[in-house]
């Protein structure tokens, strides 16, 4: 198995540290999380999110020193900019501190905003983009149909913060991207998964599950490559991104 957790999420700060990606609450959610995973080693060690109460030069060398001590074999980011990719990557190179590997970003067939900076800039930088969110909270699955109610004990039943994301124009397009897996012989879910896994630079996709069905269907879609025609149609279909 591969470890992968994340340190600095601005909502579970604690009062003894209020900044996520310090030196000191980097050192403590590490130990923290090692005795939870009972393990010795974190393989992939992810910033959740930028913080701007600290210097970013601070959370780098926290990082790298986890490296050093073999706590971490690799650190990452989640949820920065273009500009913040860079700059992690010039700092590390500067101070030759270990660099982040990896990027994670919401990214899908209906949400792509992070094709204008953020995956050019891993791009360049050899990040791998690690997308999160594949299915747009199922709207992806095939479950959720316009003007009818979302299935008990759904995500998007559970809350409005979740529920936000099924608007019109978003079940228009899942509409028009139905039509294309309908056409090519593959399921909403293949094609949702197998575009990403056929992005440049990504070397895999973060998907949830709630039932052993749902990590089957998962590993099923992500098994299953694309082909050139049904890219071809994918591209026909998505909005190009504007420069």
């Amino acid at each position: 198995v591969v470890i992968a957790t994340k340190f600095g999420n601005p909502r579970q700060r604690e009062a003894a540290d209020p900044a996520p990606a310090s030196r000191s609450n980097i050192v403590r959610s590490c130990e923290t999380s090692l005795r939870r995973l009972g393990t010795d080693r974190i393989d992939l060690y992810y910033l959740h999110f930028p913080d701007p109460t600290t210097p970013l030069e601070e959370t780098l060398a926290a990082m790298d020193d986890l490296v050093h001590q073999g706590k971490a074999r690799y650190v990452a980011t989640s949820n920065m900019t273009g500009w913040q990719v860079v700059e992690a990557q010039h700092l590390a190179r500067h101070g030759r501190l270990a660099r982040p590997v990896a990027c994670q970003v919401e990214w899908s067939l209906l949400v792509r905003d992070v094709e204008r900076e953020l995956v050019p800039a891993c791009r360049r930088y050899g990040v791998g983009v690690v997308p999160y969110f594949p299915l747009s909270s199922g709207l992806l699955t095939g479950k959720y149909r316009r003007d009818e109610e979302f299935p008990p004990g759904s995500r998007l039943a559970s809350g409005p913060y979740w529920a936000a994301v099924a608007t019109d124009a978003r079940f228009a397009r899942v509409e028009e991207l139905r039509a294309v897996a309908d056409d090519h012989g593959c399921s909403l879910l293949e094609l949702a998964l197998g575009w990403l896994l056929a992005q440049d630079g990504v070397p895999t996709v973060l998907t949830g599950a709630t039932s052993p069905a749902q990590v089957a269907a998962n590993v099923g879609a992500i098994e299953r490559a694309l082909g050139t025609e049904v890219m071809g149609r994918l591209a026909e279909v998505l909005d190009p991104m504007p420069g």
